[in-house]
């Protein structure tokens, strides 16, 4: 990634805090993480670690667009996908969460993980997020795998 596309990516997400400026100091000398509040922009589909991957896995296809901004927290176990936000919200499945109107969200820099918290894919500033049909689609495609998966590797 670029460092342009760092700088437009720090300069997008700050914009969802009330406080732009101090969002981006949070970010360059204080805890490194910034609370953000979701549905303004973006809202967020928080899912368990190993389904998260594996549907980002089946979205970086080289025929489709590179998948929207995308979030690990490697402590809570969960991947977290940027999308359009929608406050009907009506993502329903074991393990999902939905963060939209109303709920804040901890985010690192784009250019840089702090604590339990990376980019797996970071926002480049364009304003890129998910596509919820696609996004759905990869989900259910990962679950189908996991399930035949899970009985094999006895987890």
């Amino acid at each position: 990634m670029t460092n342009t596309m760092w700088m437009r990516g720090v300069e997008w997400l700050a914009a969802a805090s009330a406080d732009p400026r101090a969002c981006k100091w949070e970010w360059d000398h204080g805890e490194g993480i910034a609370l953000l509040e979701a549905g303004r922009f973006w809202d967020v589909l928080s899912v368990p670690d190993r389904l998260g991957l594996l549907t980002l896995d089946l979205l970086w296809r080289p025929a489709l667009p590179v998948p929207g901004p995308t979030l690990v927290d490697t402590a809570a176990e969960r991947v977290g996908f940027l999308l359009p936000p929608d406050p009907s919200g009506g993502w329903v499945g074991a393990g999902l969460r939905y963060a939209t109107k109303g709920s804040w969200v901890a985010v690192p820099p784009p250019y840089r993980p702090a604590r339990s918290l990376e980019w797996l894919v970071p926002p480049d500033g364009t304003g890129t997020l998910h596509k919820p049909g696609a996004l759905e689609e990869a989900l259910q495609q990962a679950n189908g795998t996991l399930a035949v998966l899970t009985p094999l590797c006895g987890r």
